[in-house]
């Protein structure tokens, strides 16, 4: 039975650049790491390996470069790691994304049973949230989100019970498999590879499917496929912060420079 994680390569948060004329990241001499919900997708995939006997399956979507995050799959224990690209792919939203891994992922399930799908709960660059629970839906599989805990795993009855994180309380629920599983960080604590899982990572192959292989309407992927799309893009500001008013003594008067300094900045909507 075989236990996928979705994986993707995102900018540090903290040097991203944006061409201001096309509206897209600067990649050039941006360093990538793996989203962060995500590495607690990978290890609870790896959790089921150990105690399961599952294979273990890292899945991403990217340029070429985006191989040296499933490299990093594979020293941390995955037993095959896929990229999904393809110039066709680019450009994808969040449909166009969770159309490509599930057409993946449906390939997978015709080489082996599938159990558990695992999702980061949203990836810190698009933080929309949206590509497991789109990916559940074109697999016709369990949704689970805010995943915090997989308390039972019944393989003989193929069900899985789990705990949702929700605000200000929590949710048991119990699942058919096969199950989409969006996590939370606090799910785990990620491991770290060992230095020979390194070595061998190095030499180690990651498979690469381009649309020949999943053999998709081409106006149903990237660019073409993505009924949304960015109207306008930029850094965050980072200058130096300013006081507006007296908002212990008058926060009335507080709110409304507040509200006046957000209009004159066009951040604000009336």
């Amino acid at each position: 039975m075989l236990v996928v994680a979705c994986i993707k390569q995102v900018p540090d948060t903290t040097q991203v650049q944006i061409d201001p004329v096309t509206n897209t990241l600067i990649r050039d001499g941006i360093p990538f790491i793996v989203n962060p919900y995500d590495s607690h997708a990978l290890e609870e995939s790896l959790r089921l390996k150990d105690s399961n006997g599952f294979t273990a399956v890292a899945l991403s979507m990217g340029p070429p470069n985006a191989e040296a995050t499933l490299r990093k799959a594979l020293a941390l224990g995955v037993d095959r790691s896929i990229l999904l690209s393809d110039r066709v792919f680019g450009g994808a939203d969040t449909l166009s994304t969770s159309n490509v891994l599930a057409a993946a992922i449906q390939r997978l399930a015709e080489q082996d049973e599938i159990g558990i799908v695992f999702c980061g709960k949203q990836t810190i660059d698009g933080d929309t949230a949206q590509v497991g629970p789109g990916i559940a839906v074109r697999l016709g599989f369990t949704q689970l989100t805010l995943v915090d805990r997989i308390e039972k795993l019944d393989l003989a009855k193929k069900t899985v019970t789990v705990r949702r994180k929700l605000e200000g309380r929590y949710e048991i629920v119990e699942a058919r498999l096969p199950a989409m599983i969006t996590v939370v960080r606090e799910l785990n604590r990620p491991r770290y590879p060992t230095v020979p899982m390194r070595l061998a990572s190095a030499k180690a192959q990651v498979e690469v499917w381009n649309n020949e292989v999943l053999k998709l309407d081409v106006n149903s992927v990237g660019l073409k496929g993505s009924p949304t799309w960015v109207s306008r893009i930029f850094s965050p500001q980072r200058t130096e912060g300013e006081i507006l008013g007296d908002g212990m003594r008058d926060p009335v008067g507080a709110a409304l420079l507040l509200v006046d300094r957000l209009l004159e900045e066009d951040l604000l909507a009336v």
